[in-house]
Formats: structure tokens, C-alpha cells, sequence
């Protein structure tokens, strides 16, 4: 079945509230913002070290391409992560540094989803995902 989810489309960016659920099974509620642009999800440096999933000691060798892009700590893997009604096991994302000024802790970008068939109605506010191979 399909899930619908609204956002604001007056805003600059489509904002979301998805969770981290960590390796211990606790819940751990972020801000993040849509990006179709991002081939990755990116989360922040901050976030992941308070949940304990990113050591800065024992960072990880990142090669990414010239442009315009965060700076990149290494990558990490998401035990659960919940986002517009649906959840992925095991997501490798990168850890990112992120200006505390956005005032937002990842950018879910197209790895998120291209596991699902996703519909955006800028006109109506929502965002509708659904697995494949469901009707």
C-alpha cells in the first residue's frame, strides 16, 4: 500500500523527520531535507558521533568527484533507517560535515530512493512511496 507523506511546498527544500534506528534498537528522530540531486545520502559528522555511529578516530577513505559538495568524512552504515513510511536495513551513507546553520542532521538523497517508486506532487504537497513489486 502506498504512503503519503505531506510537506510544506512553500518552503525552499522539502524538510522531513525520519529516524536512525541504531544498533541497540533505540530511535533516534533527525532533520533532514529531500535531495534528488545528492547520488548519496549525507549525514552530519555531529549527529552520527551523539547516536555512536561515526568514530572521527577511525575514519574512512572517501573518493568523491570535483563540484560542489560537503566535505566528507568517510562513510558508515545505518543499522535501520525510517523515512516517508518506509525503512532500509544496512544503508551506507556518508558522514559529512554540516554547517550547524542549516539546521539539519542528513540529506536523504537518490540511493534512499531508488528502492521505492516515489512520486512527488509539488501542487498537492506529498510525497507517495511504495516498495516495487507491490500494486
Amino acid at each position: 500500500m502506498p504512503h503519503i507523506t505531506a510537506f510544506d511546498a512553500q518552503k525552499h527544500h522539502v524538510h522531513l523527520t525520519p529516524t536512525v534506528i541504531d544498533g541497540d534498537g533505540v530511535a533516534h528522530v533527525f532533520r533532514a531535507i529531500l535531495d534528488t540531486g545528492a547520488p548519496g545520502s549525507e549525514f552530519s559528522d555531529r549527529f552520527l558521533q551523539t547516536i555512536h555511529l561515526f568514530n572521527p578516530a577511525k575514519q574512512h577513505a572517501v573518493t568523491i568527484p570535483d563540484g560542489l559538495q560537503t566535505q566528507k568524512h568517510g562513510t558508515t552504515t545505518l543499522p535501520r533507517l525510517e523515512c516517508l513510511g518506509q525503512a532500509l536495513e544496512h544503508l551506507t551513507v556518508y558522514v559529512s560535515r554540516f554547517d550547524e546553520s542549516w539546521g539539519i542532521d542528513a540529506l536523504i538523497g537518490l540511493d534512499f530512493f531508488r528502492k521505492f517508486r516515489v512520486t512527488i506532487d509539488y501542487a498537492a504537497g506529498q510525497i507517495v512511496t511504495e516498495p516495487y513489486g507491490r500494486q
